[in-house]
């Protein structure tokens, strides 16, 4: 029988306006300590982000996301966070923060499968 992985998760949110605290959910990342994990997916859903906001930079929102992925991944693009361990780069990136990106705070869960699972969150809670 397969072991059950403990995992944390959280929901990426972007606010198009900060002072209206509207969020509309992008993605998730999801990171297990145990099993040297972390993933991030996303999708950025440009016509309901329009509706917030008409003049919100869809450009510069994909550029901040690369570079949220590149932090999560641990590549150099990810800049001197990257090069942190996975969870210290978990919880800067869940860190608490006043930006156009933003998570939720972090949710604890187990499974067998972390990718399976990591795919069925961001169909639930994004798509």
């Amino acid at each position: 029988m397969q072991e059950l992985k403990l995992y944390e998760y959280a929901i990426i949110r972007v606010v198009p306006k900060l002072e209206r605290e509207e969020f509309i959910n992008i993605g998730i990342i999801l990171f297990s300590k145990r099993h040297k994990f972390i993933t991030v997916l996303h999708a950025i859903p440009t016509e309901k982000i329009k509706l917030f906001s008409e003049d919100f930079d869809i450009e510069q929102l994909q550029k901040n996301i690369k570079a949220f992925e590149a932090t999560a991944d641990g590549t150099t693009a990810g800049g001197p966070i990257a090069e942190m361990d996975i969870p210290s780069r978990f919880r800067w990136l869940t860190a608490v923060r006043s930006s156009a990106i933003q998570t939720s705070r972090p949710h604890p869960g187990m499974c067998h499968d972390l990718e399976k699972t990591a795919q069925r969150l961001f169909e639930e809670l994004v798509l």
